[in-house]
C-alpha cells in the first residue's frame, strides 16, 4: 500500500499545481524526486511532525491540496492538537496519510503503534476516513481526496485482502444469509473475516471507507432484527456509536471486534499482534458463528 501511495502521489504531484506534499522526514528517499520537481509544493520539513500540519494548514488556507505523511502514531497521535487547531479550527482540510496502522510498526515498538488513531479522528466532526484493504484500491482513494477540499484519513496497511473492491466505499454485501446475522469487515479485516466465516451461514459486507459511516446501507441490510458483528483493524468499538446511529428506532445486537484496549507492551511481528488480539482467522470464528 505505501508503495501503491508513493507512485500515484508523484503522479498526482505532476498533473495538479494544486496537490503539495508535505513530510517529516518519513519516506523522504522514496519522494526525493517529488521534493527535487516541486521544490514549491513538496517540503520535507525534518523530525516535526506538528509543524508537518502546521504547514499542511498554511498551504490549505492558501488554496492547495496538502498531503501529510508519517507513521499514524506520528501524523496522528503527536500531531493532534495541530489537526484540532490548524485544520478543523481554521476550516480547512488536508490529505493525511499514514503507514505502520495498529501494529504494522511493532518491531519497533509502542512508538509505532497506533491502534486508537481512527477514534482520535472521530473526535474532529467531518472527517472522511479510508482504510483500504488492498493496494489496488489506495491510488483511486487517494486520487478521490485531491478532487475537494474535504479533511480525509487515507490509513495504509501492510495487511492486504486478497481482492480489491474498488467500489465499497459504501457497505459492499459480498455474501448473503438466511441466519440474519450480518458482518461488516473494514478494510484489511476482510481477509481473516473471509477465512474464518468460509463455511458459516452470515452476511458479509466489506467497506475500505467507514467514515462517514453507511447508517443506509447498514439499515438495509440487516432487516428487521439486526444482529451485527463488526471487525475493524483499529480500536475495537471505535465504530459503535455509528452502528448504533443506524438504528435510532429499534433495538439490535452488537459485537465490536477490534485491536484490544490494553497495551501488551510486547514487540513481535504484525502478525503475532493479530493473534493476540483476536483478529486472526482462528480467534474470529466463534465470534461470526451465528447464535441458535
Amino acid at each position: 500500500m505505501r508503495e501503491a501511495f508513493i507512485k500515484e502521489a508523484h503522479d498526482i504531484l505532476d498533473e495538479d499545481p494544486r496537490v503539495a506534499l508535505v513530510l517529516a522526514e518519513i519516506s523522504a528517499d522514496p519522494f526525493a524526486k517529488a521534493l527535487a520537481n516541486h521544490p514549491d509544493r513538496a517540503i520535507n520539513v525534518g523530525i516535526r511532525e506538528q509543524l508537518m500540519i502546521g504547514v499542511a494548514g498554511g498551504l490549505a488556507l492558501n488554496g492547495l491540496r496538502p498531503i501529510a505523511h508519517s507513521y499514524a502514531t506520528f501524523v496522528v497521535d503527536r500531531a493532534y492538537e495541530q489537526i484540532k487547531l490548524d485544520l478543523k479550527h481554521q476550516g480547512v482540510g488536508a490529505i493525511l496519510v499514514s503507514v505502520g496502522a495498529s501494529y504494522d510498526g511493532s518491531p519497533m515498538g509502542y512508538t509505532h503503534m497506533s491502534p486508537m488513531d481512527v477514534s482520535l479522528i472521530d473526535t474532529l466532526p467531518g472527517w472522511i476516513v479510508h482504510t483500504p484493504g488492498h493496494p489496488a484500491e489506495v491510488g483511486p482513494l487517494l486520487r478521490a481526496a485531491t478532487a475537494h477540499d474535504e479533511p480525509v484519513y487515507l490509513r495504509l496497511s501492510t495487511q492486504t485482502n486478497a481482492t480489491p473492491h474498488l467500489d465499497a466505499m459504501r457497505l459492499k454485501v459480498l455474501r448473503h444469509s438466511t441466519s440474519g446475522r450480518t458482518i461488516v469487515a473494514v478494510g484489511p479485516m476482510l481477509q481473516p473475516v473471509l477465512d474464518a466465516a468460509s463455511d458459516l451461514d452470515v452476511t458479509i459486507a466489506y467497506t475500505h471507507t467507514p467514515r462517514p459511516f453507511d447508517h443506509i446501507g447498514l439499515r438495509a441490510i440487516a432487516g428487521d432484527a439486526p444482529d451485527i458483528v463488526i471487525v475493524e483493524p483499529y480500536l475495537e468499538g471505535t465504530s459503535a456509536h455509528a452502528v448504533a446511529e443506524s438504528f435510532p428506532d429499534k433495538p439490535f445486537r452488537l459485537r465490536s471486534i477490534g485491536v484490544k484496549r490494553q497495551d501488551l507492551h510486547r514487540y513481535g511481528t504484525p502478525a503475532d499482534h493479530a493473534t493476540w488480539h483476536g483478529l486472526d482467522a482462528a480467534s474470529l470464528r466463534p465470534h461470526l458463528t451465528p447464535t441458535p
